[in-house]
């Protein structure tokens, strides 16, 4: 039998979502329901992919059996209220909100509800997301596997410990941010040296691109990688003496942490 998914919630991680359970023919159009409050944009939603657009949380939560809280954290309890009585033991409920934990969803659940926290990135969009993914001990291997292949499906995921969950936040739900500064950064430098800016957003993407894929492809440690960039005497270890100096690294170190401790207010 299909496994049938509901969606409260349908902004750009809600519509990533669907695509990739979509493309990877986890479920068909007619196996999603979506709610969301913006009445104009779910349509649009339900005539570009053929789901099933629903005019309530709680509709959304009787046809799945799995439901996905893509909506804002302030938002997560009130929907879970609504939603409580319907999903009982059977469903699963995943919750995609920074600063909602685990604790939380089980709280304005029955006891016994199954529930997962996640934290994808924006980089879903193109069907190259960072998920991290924390599942209660009531889900059996084959529910995780089956909610670990959801959000495989629009790049990569993982499970881990709840406990990592600040940091992850600081590294892949904010990552990206630091990623296109960077990029704009790089950019901003070819300019000053008199490139035209369209070739040099295009040429710092692609180098950012390539540099990512040889990490995840060789395996090698990042700072090995970098060696084999930086020649002798050369334009590359000047250039990586200059970064040090104003302090590239702690710089960033630092935003994932300031992005870990806020995480942990919400």
């Amino acid at each position: 039998m299909a496994t049938k998914f509901g969606f409260c919630g349908a902004g750009n991680m809600g519509k990533a979502m669907i695509r990739g359970i979509l493309g990877a023919g986890l479920a068909k159009a007619q196996d999603i329901y979506v709610f969301d409050a913006y009445k104009p944009g779910l349509e649009a939603l339900a005539a570009e992919l053929k789901i099933i657009p629903v005019a309530s949380e709680e509709e959304a939560a009787k046809q799945a059996d799995i439901l996905i809280l893509a909506v804002k954290p302030d938002v997560v309890p009130a929907v879970l209220q609504k939603v409580k009585g319907i999903i009982g033991k059977d469903k699963i409920v995943v919750s995609i909100a920074a600063g909602v934990s685990l604790e939380r969803l089980e709280n304005n659940l029955e006891a016994g509800a199954k529930a997962v926290r996640v934290m994808p990135n924006t980089p879903a969009l193109v069907g190259e997301g960072m998920a991290a993914l924390c599942p209660n001990k009531f889900l059996s291997e084959q529910e995780k596997d089956t909610v670990l292949s959801v959000f495989s499906s629009f790049g990569k995921a993982e499970f881990i410990a709840e406990k990592h969950m600040d940091a992850i936040v600081g590294l892949i739900g904010s990552g990206p941010a630091y990623v296109y500064m960077f990029i704009e950064a790089l950019a901003d430098g070819a300019v000053f040296c008199g490139m035209p800016r369209d070739v040099a957003y295009r040429m710092a993407a692609q180098t950012v691109l390539g540099s990512a894929k040889t990490v995840m492809q060789t395996g090698q440690h990042p700072g090995a990688l970098k060696d084999m960039v930086c020649s002798p005497g050369g334009t590359s270890i000047a250039a990586v003496r200059d970064l040090e100096e104003r302090g590239f690294r702690s710089a960033v170190i630092n935003a994932v942490r300031v992005a870990a401790e806020k995480n942990s207010q919400l």
